[in-house]
């Protein structure tokens, strides 16, 4: 079974929206296994996230939209085609504005953000979405049909309501053919439609620079059609990222008659409840976090081989990730810690000061692992700019995040936090000193 994949390295591309107009900074960013894709809003408070699902679809009228509250997204369907026909399963795309850019109304720019960055296989093994029975969704005159097939092929006819440029194409895409048969394809429209495109508050930031326009016979672009069948080719770009929101990848041959955005988003909710049948069932705690779906760093074992603290003190169960100034713990919290006795009978809740200690001891595991440092004691010397910020109760996962700021000597200090789930709980400095055992 092939493994996940996320990009090597951050990379960012900066332009305008095409229908918003405004200007825009986007960076993929590597995420871990199981992540998905999830768009970030950098330029909101609290940097709110909003995951490419089917869920989050709002509008399709004319792109697809993204929406989590109040926060909206638009036309996320060409960053969603390039991952998914470069194999990238999991990536945060930071932006700082409603709508990642146009650039040229294709992929192209996407794929070189990709192909710069470089592509990691990760730990998790990657699960496809395989289809075993047809199934089709139709609306007005687009139909979109799914088939049983080996790969995955899309074949598209598209045409506009008078069949003008009709126009057929069919591929099994893979990275190489995606890149080379799909991703340069720009995106259209017909010269009558931009009135009522304009009207409506959209392509304020079109130009012959990002779009081809038809008028009548003719063609308007600022160069030559770089395919054939640019336009369908430009249609299955679309099919492709409005399906990647179903969450796996597809093996299956997908046959669109007239595509739109509304009938591709329906098929991909069709897919992701398949998916979701196919899977099989796992029971998952209150709040559990995204982390917990891959396989621990260090476990119980590793951990008490470090920490010199046992029962009932020792407050790390797992060690989620570790890396040379980071590391990220679990601490379980269940019912049977002898603190809730007290802590309290009718309202039981994580003590801080527990939840320092957590920051203090994932501190020295970080340190700890080092092999110049095995065999040594970090003694935990104080604490600075505290905070509790949301009470932990019975039940929750809590994650324990440390970087490491300073070492000099035999005295270090790191940043800690500790959240449930996305939720920050507590956070404080913790300054430790190592001395031998």
């Amino acid at each position: 079974m092939p493994q996940q994949q996320t990009i090597s390295e951050p990379s960012s591309f900066s332009g305008v929206g095409l229908h918003s107009g405004n200007k825009v900074n986007m960076t993929f960013l590597p995420a871990p296994p199981n992540t998905g894709i999830r768009f970030r809003r950098i330029d909101l408070d609290g940097n709110p996230e909003i995951p490419a699902t089917v869920e989050s679809v709002s509008d399709t009228t004319r792109s697809t939209t993204l929406s989590r509250g109040n926060i909206r997204l638009h036309t996320v369907e060409h960053v969603m085609a390039s991952f998914r026909g470069c194999g990238i399963d999991n990536a945060i795309v930071e932006l700082d504005a409603n709508e990642p850019p146009i650039a040229d109304g294709s992929a192209r720019a996407y794929c070189r953000m990709i192909k710069n960055s470089g592509i990691t296989l990760q730990v998790e093994n990657r699960r496809s979405l395989v289809v075993t029975e047809p199934l089709s969704v139709s609306r007005d005159q687009s139909i979109l049909s799914v088939l049983p097939y080996e790969g995955f092929r899309i074949s598209c006819t598209s045409s506009d309501d008078q069949g003008r440029l009709t126009q057929f194409y069919s591929l099994d895409i893979t990275p190489d053919s995606w890149e080379r048969e799909i991703s340069h394809a720009r995106t259209f429209c017909f010269f009558e439609e931009i009135e009522q495109l304009i009207e409506n508050g959209l392509i304020r930031g079109g130009s012959l620079e990002n779009a081809v326009i038809i008028r009548d016979d003719a063609v308007l672009t600022n160069e030559p059609l770089r395919y054939r069948e640019e336009f369908v080719r430009h249609k299955i770009l679309d099919i492709l990222g409005d399906l990647a929101l179903a969450g796996h990848p597809i093996q299956a041959h997908v046959i669109a008659i007239r595509p739109c955005h509304r009938t591709n988003w329906e098929l991909a909710c069709k897919l992701a409840r398949l998916s979701r049948k196919t899977a099989a069932p796992v029971r998952l705690p209150t709040r559990l976090p995204k982390e917990l779906a891959g396989p621990a760093a260090a476990d119980i074992d590793r951990i008490m081989k470090i920490l010199p603290h046992r029962y009932p003190f020792l407050m790390i169960d797992r060690i989620l990730k570790i890396e040379e100034t980071t590391i990220t713990c679990l601490k379980n919290v269940t019912v049977n810690e002898p603190y809730f006795q007290g802590h309290f009978p009718e309202q039981p809740i994580m003590p801080g000061v527990l939840q320092l200690e957590a920051m203090a001891q994932a501190a020295g595991l970080l340190t700890l692992n080092k092999e110049e440092h095995w065999g040594k004691i970090a003694y935990f010397l104080s604490a600075e700019n505290v905070k509790w910020r949301k009470p932990v109760r019975p039940g929750d996962a809590l994650i324990v995040e440390i970087e490491l700021i300073k070492f000099r000597g035999k005295v270090s200090k790191a940043r800690g936090r500790c959240r449930v789930g996305e939720d920050t709980v507590s956070e404080a400095v913790v300054m430790f000193m190592l001395t031998d055992a």
